[in-house]
């Protein structure tokens, strides 16, 4: 039984072709891909930091390496471009709790007071 942060067998199945390390790719073979996806989703998802990581996904700083690097390939992007592309796909949403500004970009008391540079101030 999956960890509710994991990705189920048909989750899994569903990534497992977009993701480096299939046979024909060069380099390494990704023998160890899912359990690597599940261990970003468990930090992504938990909010935790990867020194936190549970050691049932490996070493975190090998973890967190490894999800730079893949960053940088564009490997997230092809992922997350190809499943917002299914036609099945009903989990495309934006939570407001995702989205802040940040304190200060509130207006503060007394309402916006906007001042025109080089024009002379009236009291």
């Amino acid at each position: 039984m999956a960890s509710r942060y994991e990705l189920s067998p048909a989750q899994w199945r569903r990534i497992e072709g977009l993701l480096p390390g299939k046979a024909g790719d060069p380099g390494r073979s990704g023998q160890d891909n899912w359990r690597f996806v599940n261990g970003v989703l468990w930090v992504l998802r938990s909010g935790a930091h990867w020194h936190d990581i549970p050691e049932r996904y490996g070493k975190w700083k090998t973890l967190h390496q490894r999800f730079r690097r893949w960053s940088k390939a564009g490997v997230w992007e092809r992922v997350f471009a190809d499943l917002i592309d299914d036609p099945d796909n009903n989990y495309v949403m934006l939570d407001s709790t995702l989205v802040r500004a940040h304190q200060q970009a509130a207006t503060g008391k007394g309402g916006t007071k906007t001042r025109l540079w080089g024009a002379p101030e009236v009291d």
